[in-house]
């Protein structure tokens, strides 16, 4: 059944402040209670010097409830994570770095760092494969750079390969299959996936269906040659040649046609740097389309077990200050569930644990 989205009333009813993303975020993260990531005790105590940090009293192992995640060693507010998940997850077409920007008061710099960090947490890793009936195609949008954007004799083309679930629009099951090159009516898309291939070779395709359809599944086709030879999977060809391809393939084309005018509409064209998050980012929302309301606890869920991601592995560039170590000239301040806190001389340092046995 579709749930509806989080109203913006209903949000900051909901997380008014920093300690309720933070119950929030736990729950997430240890719905059983924290477990330490080192030892795997179940006996923490939670600091008071620093926010939102429990100590394990077996190793004595410090754990943030952000740390090995997106937001680890974020500067920022954990309300501003949210605010920017919840905008991604409910806006139908998303948003780009520069509205995120206007919404959260932030720098550009910042949302687009954001909006990076959460695009690679939408993909559940133990996600299964499409199965049943299955439509594969291909598609070319432009790839344009910033010296030949109004140049369409020079602009390039990125080749995209997508794979839509096939349902029975009454039952949402698959639907009984039928004779190969039969069209299967009453019918709607269901889950989707998308990616960048280099070209439209057999090896190409094939390696983006073994990783994302089930074997024993249909593929329905437009009869292109490189679909021959799979032998883990039956073959529908639909041979296109007189008649336009969105009729015996509807839903493939239709999933094309959305995507390429919300990458016109939200970021005006995708360029090749990123492209994979982007195509991501869609498909996330589209096969989230009837579970809006659900989609922000999901992005959240999954960006609190995701690997942490710098801004250098996103960019792919080297830090100039790897391996550096930090000069201190002031004592470092802390960020502290009461505000910034200067850290504590070791004498003071006595009876700072609040001790919370869970």
């Amino acid at each position: 059944m579709a749930r509806k989205a989080l109203s913006l009333d209903e949000f900051q009813k909901r997380f008014p402040d920093e300690a309720a993303c933070a119950a929030f975020l736990v729950k997430k993260r240890w719905p059983d209670g924290f477990v330490c990531p080192a030892c795997g005790c179940l006996r923490p105590a939670e600091l008071k010097s620093r926010a939102y940090t429990y100590e394990c009293l077996d190793c004595g192992r410090q754990t943030s409830i952000t740390a090995g995640t997106v937001m680890h060693r974020t500067k920022l507010p954990l309300i501003t994570w949210f605010r920017a998940a919840h905008l991604l997850s409910n806006h139908s077409n998303g948003m780009s770095a520069l509205q995120l920007k206007g919404q959260l008061g932030v720098t550009y710099k910042t949302a687009w760092l954001l909006e990076q960090k959460l695009r690679r947490s939408m993909i559940d890793p133990d996600r299964t494969k499409l199965s049943g009936i299955v439509e594969v195609d291909q598609t070319e949008i432009p790839f344009r750079t910033k010296k030949v954007f109004f140049d369409d004799a020079r602009a390039r083309k990125i080749t995209i390969i997508g794979a839509v679930e096939v349902i029975d629009r009454d039952t949402r099951m698959t639907p009984k299959l039928k004779r190969k090159g039969a069209i299967y009516h009453d019918t709607m898309a269901g889950r989707i996936r998308l990616a960048v291939i280099p070209d439209n070779s057999a090896a190409a395709i094939k390696e983006f269906v073994r990783a994302n359809v089930e074997p024993g599944s249909t593929l329905v086709t437009d009869g292109h040659r490189s679909y021959l030879n799979f032998d883990d999977y039956r073959h529908d060809p639909h041979v296109v040649a007189r008649i336009p391809a969105h009729i015996p393939l509807p839903w493939v084309h239709r999933v094309f046609a959305l995507m390429k005018r919300w990458g016109l509409g939200t970021y005006h064209g995708l360029r090749r740097q990123h492209i994979d998050t982007y195509l991501n980012e869609f498909v996330f929302r589209f096969n989230r389309r009837y579970h809006r309301k659900a989609s922000f606890e999901t992005l959240l869920g999954l960006a609190s077990n995701g690997q942490p991601k710098t801004y250098w592995d996103i960019t792919d560039k080297e830090n100039p200050r790897k391996g550096e170590r930090p000069r201190r000239i002031m004592p470092r301040r802390r960020k502290t569930a009461s505000g910034m806190r200067q850290d504590s001389s070791p004498k003071r340092a006595k009876g700072r644990l609040t001790l919370r046995i869970q």
